[in-house]
This record gives structure tokens, C-alpha cells and sequence, in this order.
């Protein structure tokens, strides 16, 4: 396995609180945006890379209650979280396949047929 496989598989290891993994999309829809803003507004990048660091940092204290995955990884670990969020489309995955699973669940419990 490669260092980058192993942060990769820490990182995934690190996030497995919902809210957590929300809050880890929308850091890195945020650090996208900074790089963006970086050619329009530098105050702009500078919020957006606080905000960053308050969501992430935020979601390991208050709902992972784990230390973040860039104290094993450092650097590398902002690669790995960028890929596992574009491998989940930035969480729309996530919301896809939890209205999949209720639509099937209400099929099987004979919901689903109520017009």
C-alpha cells in the first residue's frame, strides 16, 4: 500500500460520523473557493481558510471526538480529503443514497403505493 493509500485509509478511518463527513465536504468546497477567491479577493481566501479550519477541527471535537487525521498525515492528508470528497461527489452521494434506501423501505412496507 502506498503513503498516499494508507493517509487515504486513515483519513476514511478518522470520518465516520455523518455530520463530521458534512462538515469535511463543505471544508473542502471551502478550500476550492479560497483557491478561487485567491485571484479576486485575498480577504476573501483568508475567511474561507479559517472557516476551514474551524469546520474541520470542529467536527472532530464536538461529533468524530478523534484527533484529525493530519496529525498522523500531515500535508498529505489535504490530498486524501479532497479525493474522498470528490469520490462522494461532496457528499451528494451520501444524500442520494439515503432517499434510496427510504424510497426502497417504503416500497417494502407497502408506503410507497399511496398516490
Amino acid at each position: 500500500m502506498s503513503y498516499f493509500q494508507e493517509a487515504k485509509a486513515h483519513f476514511i478511518a478518522s470520518h465516520q460520523n455523518p455530520i463530521n463527513q458534512a462538515l469535511h465536504h463543505l471544508t473542502n468546497m471551502l478550500a476550492i473557493a479560497a483557491v478561487i477567491f485567491l485571484f479576486i479577493d485575498w480577504r476573501i481566501t483568508l475567511v474561507c481558510l479559517v472557516l476551514t479550519q474551524v469546520f474541520a477541527l470542529g467536527g472532530h471535537a464536538f461529533f468524530e471526538k478523534n484527533e484529525p487525521a493530519f496529525v498522523k498525515y500531515p500535508g498529505i492528508t489535504i490530498l486524501a480529503s479532497l479525493t474522498w470528497s470528490l469520490d462522494h461527489w461532496f457528499g451528494l452521494r451520501q444524500i442520494l443514497n439515503h432517499f434510496k434506501s427510504r424510497e426502497i423501505g417504503n416500497r417494502e412496507s407497502g408506503m410507497g403505493d399511496r398516490g
